[in-house]
Protein backbone atom coordinates (compact mmCIF):
# COMPACT_ATOMS: atom_id res chain seq x y z
CA UNK A 1 0.00 0.00 0.00
CA UNK A 2 1.34 3.47 -0.90
CA UNK A 3 2.34 5.36 2.20
CA UNK A 4 0.28 8.53 2.67
CA UNK A 5 -0.62 10.43 5.79
CA UNK A 6 -3.51 12.82 6.46
CA UNK A 7 -2.27 16.00 8.05
CA UNK A 8 -4.52 18.30 10.05
CA UNK A 9 -7.30 19.71 7.87
CA UNK A 10 -6.77 23.20 6.54
CA UNK A 11 -9.58 25.66 7.14
CA UNK A 12 -10.22 28.19 4.38
CA UNK A 13 -12.63 31.10 4.62
CA UNK A 14 -13.62 29.84 8.06
CA UNK A 15 -15.76 26.89 6.91
CA UNK A 16 -14.25 25.28 3.84
CA UNK A 17 -12.27 22.18 4.76
CA UNK A 18 -9.55 20.80 2.54
CA UNK A 19 -7.63 17.65 3.25
CA UNK A 20 -3.87 17.87 3.13
CA UNK A 21 -2.13 14.57 2.32
CA UNK A 22 1.55 13.81 2.72
CA UNK A 23 2.81 11.39 0.05
CA UNK A 24 5.80 9.36 1.12
CA UNK A 25 7.20 9.22 -2.41
CA UNK A 26 6.41 10.87 -5.78
CA UNK A 27 3.05 12.05 -7.07
CA UNK A 28 2.43 10.99 -10.67
CA UNK A 29 -0.07 13.15 -12.55
CA UNK A 30 -1.76 11.08 -15.26
CA UNK A 31 -2.76 7.40 -15.47
CA UNK A 32 -2.13 6.88 -19.15
CA UNK A 33 0.59 4.55 -20.51
CA UNK A 34 3.32 6.99 -19.41
CA UNK A 35 2.09 7.25 -15.83
CA UNK A 36 1.60 3.49 -15.60
CA UNK A 37 5.14 2.91 -16.89
CA UNK A 38 6.61 5.17 -14.20
CA UNK A 39 4.51 3.45 -11.53
CA UNK A 40 5.70 0.00 -12.59
CA UNK A 41 9.36 1.06 -12.60
CA UNK A 42 9.01 2.73 -9.19
CA UNK A 43 7.32 -0.40 -7.84
CA UNK A 44 10.31 -2.38 -9.05
CA UNK A 45 12.58 0.02 -7.13
CA UNK A 46 10.50 -0.34 -3.97
CA UNK A 47 9.45 3.33 -4.01
CA UNK A 48 5.86 4.18 -2.92
CA UNK A 49 3.88 6.59 -5.08
CA UNK A 50 0.44 8.04 -5.78
CA UNK A 51 -1.12 8.34 -9.25
CA UNK A 52 -3.69 11.11 -9.80
CA UNK A 53 -6.10 10.85 -12.73
CA UNK A 54 -8.87 13.28 -13.68
CA UNK A 55 -10.90 10.63 -15.54
CA UNK A 56 -12.60 7.56 -14.08
CA UNK A 57 -10.30 5.01 -15.74
CA UNK A 58 -6.74 4.40 -16.82
CA UNK A 59 -5.70 5.43 -20.36
CA UNK A 60 -8.79 7.60 -20.82
CA UNK A 61 -7.57 8.80 -24.22
CA UNK A 62 -7.66 5.22 -25.49
CA UNK A 63 -10.85 4.25 -23.68
CA UNK A 64 -12.93 7.38 -24.23
CA UNK A 65 -11.50 9.31 -27.18
CA UNK A 66 -10.53 6.86 -29.91
CA UNK A 67 -12.45 5.31 -32.81
CA UNK A 68 -13.43 1.66 -32.89
CA UNK A 69 -11.24 0.50 -35.79
CA UNK A 70 -8.04 1.91 -34.26
CA UNK A 71 -4.97 -0.32 -34.10
CA UNK A 72 -1.44 0.45 -33.00
CA UNK A 73 0.38 1.95 -35.97
CA UNK A 74 3.70 0.41 -34.91
CA UNK A 75 4.54 -3.24 -34.21
CA UNK A 76 3.83 -4.32 -30.66
CA UNK A 77 7.50 -4.68 -29.68
CA UNK A 78 7.88 -0.90 -30.06
CA UNK A 79 4.79 -0.15 -27.96
CA UNK A 80 5.10 -2.37 -24.90
CA UNK A 81 5.79 -0.81 -21.51
CA UNK A 82 8.77 -1.67 -19.28
CA UNK A 83 9.00 -5.04 -17.52
CA UNK A 84 5.94 -6.62 -19.13
CA UNK A 85 5.72 -7.49 -22.85
CA UNK A 86 2.52 -7.96 -24.81
CA UNK A 87 1.09 -11.49 -24.77
CA UNK A 88 2.65 -13.60 -27.51
CA UNK A 89 -0.74 -14.37 -29.04
CA UNK A 90 -1.43 -10.67 -29.72
CA UNK A 91 -1.11 -9.75 -33.43
CA UNK A 92 1.78 -7.62 -34.63
CA UNK A 93 -0.50 -4.55 -34.60
CA UNK A 94 -2.81 -4.94 -31.55
CA UNK A 95 -6.33 -3.54 -31.69
CA UNK A 96 -7.64 -0.78 -29.47
CA UNK A 97 -9.37 -3.31 -27.21
CA UNK A 98 -6.28 -5.48 -26.96
CA UNK A 99 -4.11 -2.50 -26.03
CA UNK A 100 -6.57 -1.41 -23.32
CA UNK A 101 -6.67 -4.98 -21.96
CA UNK A 102 -2.87 -4.96 -21.88
CA UNK A 103 -2.78 -1.68 -19.94
CA UNK A 104 -5.38 -2.88 -17.43
CA UNK A 105 -3.43 -6.10 -16.89
CA UNK A 106 -0.26 -4.02 -16.53
CA UNK A 107 -1.81 -1.86 -13.80
CA UNK A 108 -3.08 -4.94 -11.97
CA UNK A 109 0.23 -6.77 -12.23
CA UNK A 110 2.20 -3.88 -10.72
CA UNK A 111 -0.51 -3.00 -8.17
CA UNK A 112 -1.06 0.48 -9.58
CA UNK A 113 -4.28 1.90 -8.12
CA UNK A 114 -4.79 5.48 -9.34
CA UNK A 115 -6.91 7.97 -7.46
CA UNK A 116 -9.54 8.56 -10.14
CA UNK A 117 -11.76 11.62 -10.66
CA UNK A 118 -9.18 13.97 -9.18
CA UNK A 119 -8.40 16.87 -11.48
CA UNK A 120 -5.20 18.76 -10.69
CA UNK A 121 -5.89 22.48 -10.34
CA UNK A 122 -2.30 23.46 -9.72
CA UNK A 123 1.08 22.11 -8.76
CA UNK A 124 3.74 24.42 -7.38
CA UNK A 125 7.04 24.09 -5.60
CA UNK A 126 7.21 25.46 -2.06
CA UNK A 127 10.69 26.95 -1.76
CA UNK A 128 10.38 27.36 2.00
CA UNK A 129 9.86 23.68 2.74
CA UNK A 130 11.44 22.20 -0.40
CA UNK A 131 8.26 20.30 -1.29
CA UNK A 132 5.67 20.17 -4.07
CA UNK A 133 2.06 21.09 -3.37
CA UNK A 134 -0.48 19.55 -5.71
CA UNK A 135 -4.10 20.66 -5.34
CA UNK A 136 -6.89 18.54 -6.84
CA UNK A 137 -10.65 18.97 -7.12
CA UNK A 138 -12.86 15.89 -7.24
CA UNK A 139 -15.05 15.30 -10.29
CA UNK A 140 -17.96 14.03 -8.15
CA UNK A 141 -21.00 16.01 -6.94
CA UNK A 142 -19.34 17.21 -3.72
CA UNK A 143 -16.09 18.10 -5.47
CA UNK A 144 -13.82 17.64 -2.46
CA UNK A 145 -10.47 19.42 -2.54
CA UNK A 146 -7.25 17.67 -1.62
CA UNK A 147 -3.74 19.07 -1.41
CA UNK A 148 -0.99 16.49 -1.84
CA UNK A 149 2.42 17.36 -0.46
CA UNK A 150 5.39 15.48 -1.88
CA UNK A 151 9.08 15.65 -2.56
CA UNK A 152 8.92 14.49 -6.18
CA UNK A 153 6.44 15.36 -8.93
CA UNK A 154 6.16 13.34 -12.15
CA UNK A 155 4.24 15.00 -14.99
CA UNK A 156 2.70 12.21 -17.08
CA UNK A 157 -0.26 13.95 -18.70
CA UNK A 158 1.37 13.55 -22.10
CA UNK A 159 1.31 15.30 -25.45
CA UNK A 160 -2.39 14.63 -26.13
CA UNK A 161 -4.18 15.90 -23.04
CA UNK A 162 -6.53 18.41 -24.69
CA UNK A 163 -8.30 18.50 -28.04
CA UNK A 164 -7.28 21.22 -30.48
CA UNK A 165 -10.34 22.91 -31.99
CA UNK A 166 -9.38 25.55 -34.57
CA UNK A 167 -11.24 28.82 -34.96
CA UNK A 168 -12.57 28.57 -38.53
CA UNK A 169 -14.57 31.41 -40.03
CA UNK A 170 -18.29 30.60 -40.19
CA UNK A 171 -18.08 27.22 -38.45
CA UNK A 172 -20.50 28.38 -35.74
CA UNK A 173 -23.10 29.05 -38.45
CA UNK A 174 -22.79 25.61 -40.05
CA UNK A 175 -26.07 23.70 -39.75
CA UNK A 176 -24.64 20.19 -39.78
CA UNK A 177 -23.04 18.08 -37.07
CA UNK A 178 -19.54 19.10 -35.97
CA UNK A 179 -17.37 16.89 -33.75
CA UNK A 180 -13.70 16.48 -32.90
CA UNK A 181 -12.19 13.17 -33.98
CA UNK A 182 -11.95 12.27 -30.28
CA UNK A 183 -15.75 11.85 -30.35
CA UNK A 184 -15.78 9.74 -33.51
CA UNK A 185 -16.39 6.01 -33.06
CA UNK A 186 -17.54 4.58 -36.39
CA UNK A 187 -18.75 5.57 -39.84
CA UNK A 188 -21.98 3.60 -39.36
CA UNK A 189 -24.07 6.70 -38.59
CA UNK A 190 -22.59 8.59 -41.56
CA UNK A 191 -23.76 6.27 -44.36
CA UNK A 192 -24.62 8.29 -47.46
CA UNK A 193 -23.49 11.52 -45.82
CA UNK A 194 -21.03 14.06 -47.24
CA UNK A 195 -18.44 14.39 -44.50
CA UNK A 196 -15.62 16.93 -44.36
CA UNK A 197 -12.60 15.67 -42.40
CA UNK A 198 -10.40 18.60 -41.37
CA UNK A 199 -6.82 17.37 -41.00
CA UNK A 200 -4.77 14.80 -42.91
CA UNK A 201 -2.62 13.24 -40.21
CA UNK A 202 -2.93 9.61 -39.16
CA UNK A 203 -6.29 10.22 -37.47
CA UNK A 204 -7.73 12.18 -40.39
CA UNK A 205 -6.66 9.59 -42.92
CA UNK A 206 -7.94 6.66 -40.87
CA UNK A 207 -11.28 8.35 -40.12
CA UNK A 208 -11.66 9.09 -43.84
CA UNK A 209 -10.92 5.45 -44.64
CA UNK A 210 -13.46 4.25 -42.09
CA UNK A 211 -16.09 6.64 -43.45
CA UNK A 212 -15.49 5.39 -46.98
CA UNK A 213 -15.76 1.77 -45.84
CA UNK A 214 -19.19 2.64 -44.41
CA UNK A 215 -20.34 4.14 -47.75
CA UNK A 216 -20.06 7.75 -46.64
CA UNK A 217 -18.58 10.39 -48.96
CA UNK A 218 -15.50 11.77 -47.15
CA UNK A 219 -13.53 14.81 -48.21
CA UNK A 220 -10.27 15.38 -46.36
CA UNK A 221 -8.74 18.83 -45.99
CA UNK A 222 -4.99 18.86 -46.58
CA UNK A 223 -4.05 22.45 -45.80
CA UNK A 224 -0.29 21.93 -45.71
CA UNK A 225 2.25 19.34 -46.82
CA UNK A 226 2.31 15.83 -45.37
CA UNK A 227 4.59 12.79 -45.46
CA UNK A 228 2.81 9.54 -46.29
CA UNK A 229 4.83 6.35 -45.93
CA UNK A 230 3.90 2.70 -46.41
CA UNK A 231 3.33 0.97 -43.08
CA UNK A 232 5.60 -1.86 -44.21
CA UNK A 233 8.52 -2.10 -46.61
CA UNK A 234 9.52 -5.54 -47.95
CA UNK A 235 7.51 -7.23 -45.22
CA UNK A 236 9.09 -5.25 -42.37
CA UNK A 237 7.66 -2.36 -40.42
CA UNK A 238 8.78 0.98 -41.88
CA UNK A 239 9.49 2.22 -38.37
CA UNK A 240 11.53 -0.90 -37.56
CA UNK A 241 13.52 -0.48 -40.77
CA UNK A 242 14.19 3.18 -39.98
CA UNK A 243 15.41 2.35 -36.46
CA UNK A 244 17.72 -0.33 -37.88
CA UNK A 245 19.17 1.97 -40.54
CA UNK A 246 19.82 4.79 -38.06
CA UNK A 247 22.24 2.54 -36.19
CA UNK A 248 24.53 2.61 -39.22
CA UNK A 249 23.82 5.70 -41.32
CA UNK A 250 22.86 9.36 -40.61
CA UNK A 251 19.25 10.44 -40.27
CA UNK A 252 19.21 12.50 -43.49
CA UNK A 253 20.21 9.43 -45.49
CA UNK A 254 17.58 7.29 -43.78
CA UNK A 255 15.02 9.92 -44.81
CA UNK A 256 16.22 9.67 -48.42
CA UNK A 257 15.80 5.88 -48.36
CA UNK A 258 12.30 6.11 -46.83
CA UNK A 259 11.21 8.65 -49.42
CA UNK A 260 12.53 6.48 -52.25
CA UNK A 261 10.50 3.52 -51.03
CA UNK A 262 7.46 5.76 -50.54
CA UNK A 263 7.73 6.92 -54.15
CA UNK A 264 8.37 3.36 -55.41
CA UNK A 265 5.52 1.73 -53.46
CA UNK A 266 2.96 4.54 -53.28
CA UNK A 267 3.73 6.56 -56.39
CA UNK A 268 3.46 10.30 -56.95
CA UNK A 269 0.89 11.64 -54.52
CA UNK A 270 1.12 15.31 -55.46
CA UNK A 271 -1.34 14.84 -58.32
CA UNK A 272 -3.94 13.86 -55.71
CA UNK A 273 -3.38 17.06 -53.72
CA UNK A 274 -0.90 15.59 -51.23
CA UNK A 275 2.32 17.60 -51.22
CA UNK A 276 5.43 16.43 -49.40
CA UNK A 277 7.31 18.73 -46.99
CA UNK A 278 10.75 20.00 -48.00
CA UNK A 279 12.49 18.15 -45.17
CA UNK A 280 12.42 14.40 -44.56
CA UNK A 281 9.88 12.58 -42.38
CA UNK A 282 12.23 11.73 -39.51
CA UNK A 283 13.83 15.17 -39.44
CA UNK A 284 10.37 16.78 -39.45
CA UNK A 285 9.29 14.54 -36.57
CA UNK A 286 12.36 15.51 -34.54
CA UNK A 287 12.12 19.24 -35.24
CA UNK A 288 8.37 19.87 -35.20
CA UNK A 289 6.83 16.73 -33.72
CA UNK A 290 4.80 16.05 -36.90
CA UNK A 291 4.36 12.31 -37.30
CA UNK A 292 4.36 10.93 -40.85
CA UNK A 293 1.19 9.18 -41.97
CA UNK A 294 1.56 5.40 -42.20
CA UNK A 295 -0.79 4.33 -44.97
CA UNK A 296 -3.16 1.46 -44.17
CA UNK A 297 -5.47 1.84 -47.16
CA UNK A 298 -6.58 5.46 -47.39
CA UNK A 299 -4.27 6.22 -50.33
CA UNK A 300 -5.94 3.56 -52.50
CA UNK A 301 -9.31 5.17 -51.71
CA UNK A 302 -7.90 8.57 -52.68
CA UNK A 303 -6.66 7.18 -56.00
CA UNK A 304 -10.06 5.63 -56.72
CA UNK A 305 -11.88 8.86 -55.88
CA UNK A 306 -13.73 7.39 -52.89
CA UNK A 307 -11.88 9.90 -50.70
CA UNK A 308 -11.48 13.39 -52.10
CA UNK A 309 -8.61 15.66 -51.08
CA UNK A 310 -9.11 19.45 -51.03
CA UNK A 311 -7.04 22.47 -50.08
CA UNK A 312 -7.46 24.71 -47.04
CA UNK A 313 -10.74 26.17 -45.80
CA UNK A 314 -11.69 29.81 -46.28
CA UNK A 315 -15.04 29.78 -44.47
CA UNK A 316 -18.13 27.73 -43.70
CA UNK A 317 -21.66 28.48 -44.83
CA UNK A 318 -24.91 26.94 -43.56
CA UNK A 319 -24.59 23.76 -45.64
CA UNK A 320 -21.26 24.05 -47.40
CA UNK A 321 -17.64 25.09 -47.12
CA UNK A 322 -15.72 27.54 -49.28
CA UNK A 323 -12.11 26.58 -49.94
CA UNK A 324 -9.13 28.91 -50.37
CA UNK A 325 -8.97 28.01 -54.07
CA UNK A 326 -12.54 29.29 -54.55
CA UNK A 327 -14.25 25.90 -54.76
CA UNK A 328 -17.45 25.34 -52.78
CA UNK A 329 -18.18 21.88 -51.38
CA UNK A 330 -21.55 20.76 -50.01
CA UNK A 331 -21.18 19.19 -46.54
CA UNK A 332 -23.53 17.33 -44.18
CA UNK A 333 -21.12 16.84 -41.26
CA UNK A 334 -17.67 17.94 -40.14
CA UNK A 335 -15.06 15.94 -38.23
CA UNK A 336 -12.14 17.93 -36.84
CA UNK A 337 -9.10 15.68 -36.95
CA UNK A 338 -7.03 18.60 -35.73
CA UNK A 339 -5.03 16.84 -33.04
CA UNK A 340 -4.25 17.43 -29.41
CA UNK A 341 -1.97 19.50 -27.22
CA UNK A 342 -0.33 19.38 -23.80
CA UNK A 343 -2.26 20.95 -20.91
CA UNK A 344 0.73 21.33 -18.58
CA UNK A 345 0.79 25.18 -18.67
CA UNK A 346 -2.79 25.27 -17.33
CA UNK A 347 -1.87 23.66 -14.00
CA UNK A 348 1.90 23.44 -13.47
CA UNK A 349 3.18 26.67 -11.94
CA UNK A 350 6.72 26.40 -13.24
CA UNK A 351 8.46 28.26 -16.04
CA UNK A 352 11.99 26.90 -16.22
CA UNK A 353 11.67 23.27 -17.31
CA UNK A 354 8.52 23.37 -19.48
CA UNK A 355 7.97 25.84 -22.32
CA UNK A 356 4.75 27.73 -23.04
CA UNK A 357 3.48 24.87 -25.21
CA UNK A 358 3.75 22.40 -22.35
CA UNK A 359 6.84 20.50 -23.49
CA UNK A 360 10.24 20.22 -21.81
CA UNK A 361 12.70 22.77 -23.13
CA UNK A 362 15.52 20.22 -23.05
CA UNK A 363 15.45 17.81 -26.01
CA UNK A 364 15.52 14.02 -25.86
CA UNK A 365 17.23 12.09 -24.27
CA UNK A 366 17.52 14.59 -21.38
CA UNK A 367 13.92 15.81 -21.26
CA UNK A 368 12.92 13.58 -18.36
CA UNK A 369 14.43 15.52 -15.44
CA UNK A 370 14.04 19.09 -14.21
CA UNK A 371 15.03 20.71 -10.94
CA UNK A 372 13.63 20.41 -7.42
CA UNK A 373 12.32 16.89 -7.90
CA UNK A 374 10.36 17.62 -11.10
CA UNK A 375 10.19 14.94 -13.80
CA UNK A 376 8.44 14.52 -17.15
CA UNK A 377 7.47 11.33 -19.01
CA UNK A 378 5.84 10.96 -22.41
CA UNK A 379 6.82 14.31 -23.92
CA UNK A 380 9.62 13.17 -26.20
CA UNK A 381 7.48 12.89 -29.38
CA UNK A 382 8.93 9.38 -29.68
CA UNK A 383 5.82 7.42 -28.78
CA UNK A 384 5.61 4.69 -26.18
CA UNK A 385 9.26 3.74 -26.67
CA UNK A 386 10.27 7.24 -25.60
CA UNK A 387 7.90 7.11 -22.62
CA UNK A 388 9.39 3.80 -21.51
CA UNK A 389 12.89 5.27 -21.67
CA UNK A 390 11.79 8.24 -19.55
CA UNK A 391 10.02 6.01 -17.03
CA UNK A 392 13.05 3.83 -16.41
CA UNK A 393 15.37 6.83 -16.00
CA UNK A 394 12.98 8.55 -13.58
CA UNK A 395 12.53 5.45 -11.42
CA UNK A 396 16.27 4.81 -11.28
CA UNK A 397 16.94 8.42 -10.29
CA UNK A 398 14.33 8.51 -7.52
CA UNK A 399 15.11 4.96 -6.47
CA UNK A 400 18.77 5.75 -5.78
CA UNK A 401 17.83 8.56 -3.42
CA UNK A 402 15.03 6.54 -1.81
CA UNK A 403 17.20 3.51 -1.09
CA UNK A 404 20.05 5.62 0.28
CA UNK A 405 17.82 7.63 2.60
CA UNK A 406 15.84 4.56 3.68
CA UNK A 407 19.10 2.89 4.64
CA UNK A 408 20.20 5.97 6.57
CA UNK A 409 16.86 6.16 8.42
CA UNK A 410 17.24 2.56 9.59
CA UNK A 411 20.52 3.53 11.25
CA UNK A 412 18.91 6.35 13.25
CA UNK A 413 16.14 6.42 15.83
CA UNK A 414 12.66 6.76 14.34
CA UNK A 415 11.17 10.24 14.27
CA UNK A 416 7.57 10.89 15.22
CA UNK A 417 5.24 12.47 12.69
CA UNK A 418 1.91 13.96 13.69
CA UNK A 419 -0.80 12.40 11.59
CA UNK A 420 -4.44 11.51 11.86
CA UNK A 421 -4.71 8.38 9.71
CA UNK A 422 -2.90 6.33 7.12
CA UNK A 423 -4.12 5.08 3.75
Amino acid sequence: MDQMFNLAPVVENGDDHRRCVWVNGPVIVGAGPSGLAVGACLRDQGVPFVVLERADCIASLWQRRTYDRLKLHLPKQFCQLPKMPFPEYFPEYPTKRQFIDYLESYATHFDIDPRFNECVQYAKYDETFGLWRVKTVGQGPNKPEVEYVCRWLVVATGENAECVVPDIDGLANFNGKVIHSSEYKSGESYRGKKVLVVGCGNSGMEVSLDLSNHNAQPTVVCRSSVHILPREIMGRSTFELAMLLMKWIPLWLVDKILLFFAWFLLGDMQKYGLKRPNIGPLELKNKQGKTPVLDIGALAKIRSGDIKVVSGIKSFNANSVELIDGETVEVDSVILATGYRSNVPSWLQEGEFFNKNGFPKTPFPSAWKGKSGLYAVGFTRKGLAGASFDAMKIAQDIGQVWKHETKQMKLTAPRHRRCISTF
